[in-house]
């Protein structure tokens, strides 16, 4: 059975977060997205912890509904906390997410920080002055069946790899718990197969997630299992992404790299972008200010790179999907802003009957047309051929990609 996760979003505690983040509402977008298995993010966050027990109650083992719900969305308890710490002289900034398998051990991490003076309230996402090492170590001696999960993990300057404060391999980040860390997000600038240039990778399992600060982009970047349904828990997803199991990850949905903002290397006041190859020609500065780029995404997998990217065996890894968003394709078809009424009118009525997943991946061309715009049936089926025009985001700036014919972005992975 097909089961679609997004296990790294936020709540409304959140810096920079909608206050539309809210149990009921993450339940609601995952029906009209199609995601049968969502994070609930935050879980640090006293309040956030405090509305999540009032909401849930126990599904499965380890998996969690809102109570009087009549959809099959199940919550796994998450959070994302923010370490900042100095290590070989430098000053490291790296997001891990976290995933707990019950109310008892998120209840144990808590009093753990508090205890150590960490400030829980200031923000869902705190921000905590021990290495990625020590946090590991910790919540693994509060419950072994945690997982730590190093988010995002190209992106510049709050990342494992990251050009600005980041490692050169997970050892050096690790050490001796390395062996550990299961897994890794790729983060919405990459795609596997950018990652799988990197060999010290190739026993790590690749997860992507939207990391969504809107209830509107959640699922944005997913992950695909098959679970029995009699099969489903916390275990099940904890042993699944441990061991790198294909047979039960069947593929990752992931951004087209190109659309995240981190993806080439730029200055976002100078309105400058570069490939990698034209930075290094300026030595990574910027012609217009004269100052050090912010190196991107795409910049940063090559300088750690130790094999061609054509060269990875793709047999070794768990195959991923490129989607644009169905906003989006509205929005590129109809010329408007996608939180325009427009836009907004034509989503609602095609997710009112059919997710948004099972349009972007499942449903055939004469469905689509029956269902809305031709023109916008036809895009969705570009898409998935993967003939799209992109402009690379960079410096925190998204990418701009447009569909249609003329453009072809090769994708050798696709599986449509």
């Amino acid at each position: 059975m097909r089961l679609i996760a997004d296990l790294h979003i936020h709540s409304k505690y959140s810096r920079a977060c909608s206050q539309q983040l809210t149990p009921q509402n993450i339940g609601q977008w995952c029906q009209y997205k199609g995601i049968d298995i969502v994070g609930t993010g935050d879980f640090t966050h006293p309040r956030w912890l405090a509305e999540l027990k009032t909401a849930l109650e126990e599904a499965e083992n380890g998996l969690y509904q809102l109570k009087g719900a009549d959809h099959h969305t199940r919550f796994i308890l998450t959070t994302e906390i923010s370490c900042i710490y100095s290590q070989g002289g430098k000053t490291r900034r790296l997001h891990l997410c976290v995933l707990a398998p019950n109310f008892e051990t998120v209840d144990k991490i808590s009093t753990d920080f508090t205890k150590r003076g960490f400030n829980l309230k200031a923000d869902g996402r705190p921000i905590i002055g021990l290495s990625a090492k020590n946090l590991a170590k910790i919540i693994l001696q509060i419950e072994p069946k945690c997982l730590i999960i190093p988010a995002h993990i190209w992106t510049p300057w709050f990342a494992v790899f990251g050009s600005k404060s980041g490692f050169d391999s997970l050892e050096e980040c690790f050490e001796e718990m390395t062996p550990y860390i299961y897994a890794v997000e790729t983060g919405l600038s990459s795609d596997p197969q950018m990652n799988w240039q990197l060999s010290a990778l190739d026993n790590i399992t690749l997860v992507s997630n939207s990391d969504a600060h809107s209830p509107a982009n959640l699922g944005r970047e997913a992950n695909v299992f098959d679970i029995e349904p009699e099969k489903l828990s916390y275990d099940e997803i904890y042993n699944i992404i441990k061991n790198k199991n294909k047979k039960k990850f069947l593929s990752t949905i992931e951004f087209f790299p190109e659309e995240g903002k981190y993806h080439f290397d730029g200055h976002a006041n100078c309105k400058y972008s570069s490939h990698p190859n034209e930075s290094r020609k300026n030595k990574n500065i910027c012609p217009i200010c004269k100052k050090e780029l912010t190196l991107g995404v795409m910049h940063r997998v090559n300088d750690l790179a130790d094999r061609q990217e054509k060269t990875a065996d793709q047999n070794k890894h768990i195959p991923y999907k490129n989607l644009i968003p169905l906003q989006e394709i509205i929005s590129d078809t109809f010329g408007v802003g996608k939180n325009s009424k427009k836009v907004q009118t034509e989503y609602f009525k095609l997710v009112k009957n059919d997710p948004e997943f099972e349009i972007l991946l499942d449903l055939d061309i004469e469905r689509l047309k029956k269902i809305t715009d031709h023109e916008i049936a036809n895009k969705i089926i570009r898409m998935r051929q993967g003939k799209i025009k992109i402009e690379p985001g960079y410096d925190g700036i998204y990418g701009k990609i447009s569909i249609n014919n003329d453009h072809q972005k090769s994708n050798q992975n696709s599986l449509f």
